[in-house]
């Protein structure tokens, strides 16, 4: 059991995330791009892809805006070339950061990042001070009230790595980072619909904070999100209502 916050934290921090779903656009063509350069176009070839082409028709992103993507990534369409850089350091109370960035200009970027953390109390780090403390994975989460016994014999029948129960009745099935789409559709066709799925980077141990505390973090948490070329920003830190 744990994580007796967990339902009302991830619906907090679903609602902050629609809030800002103007930059979403430019975040996950940026994410097709990079996957297709990486891994070849054919999503059923490149688990990466095919998990940001899955994100890019969840948010209603037109079929055009993706091939494109694709194309650009593969070399078929001139555009902007992305790296890949993660940053990694402490934010209030000690909580674990990690900012995944795509960038055409790393400098900039390790810049931007840093002032971040510098002016809203945090503390940017070494490459690996905080890494190992998440684990890649997928993760998808279902109501209190859903059946744990009968989620539980379904999911790790479908190849999920674990179901955890958390003090607040929710229930969290963990996958495989690219086993993630597969096994959240077999759920749905066994009649088990997550209220909330993403692949993540799991923090293995969470640092609850309140109060002023949990203000100044999400200060932080929300300057590095809004970033051009952050991607993502994920933490150990459980922002107390």
């Amino acid at each position: 059991m744990a994580g007796h916050s967990k339902w009302a934290n991830i619906q907090h921090r679903k609602g902050r995330q629609d809030a800002k779903r103007g930059k979403v656009f430019t975040k996950l063509i940026k994410e097709v791009t990079v996957a297709a350069k990486m891994g070849g176009g054919d999503p059923n070839a490149n688990p990466r892809l095919r998990l940001a082409i899955d994100k890019a028709r969840a948010e209603s992103m037109p079929k055009d805006n993706i091939e494109n993507a694709i194309k650009r990534g593969t070399g078929q369409l001139e555009g902007v070339s992305y790296e890949e850089a993660r940053y990694e350091g402490y934010g209030i109370a000690g909580a674990a950061v990690m900012v995944d960035c795509l960038t055409d200009n790393k400098t900039r970027t390790v810049a931007d990042v840093r002032h971040a953390f510098s002016k809203y109390g945090g503390n940017m780090g070494t490459d690996g001070c905080v890494a190992f403390q998440f684990k890649h994975c997928g993760v998808l989460l279902f109501a209190p009230g859903t059946n744990e016994d009968a989620l539980m014999e379904a999911a790790l029948e479908a190849g999920a790595e674990d179901v955890i129960a958390n003090d607040d009745g929710s229930l969290e099935v963990i996958t495989g980072p690219w086993e993630f789409t597969t096994i959240k559709e077999t759920l749905e066709k066994g009649g088990f619909t997550a209220e909330f799925g993403e692949v993540t980077m799991k923090a293995q141990n969470e640092t609850e904070l309140t109060g002023d505390d949990a203000a100044r973090m999400q200060k932080l948490l929300d300057a590095l999100e809004s970033l051009d070329d952050v991607q993502e920003v994920y933490t150990s830190a459980v922002i107390g209502e």
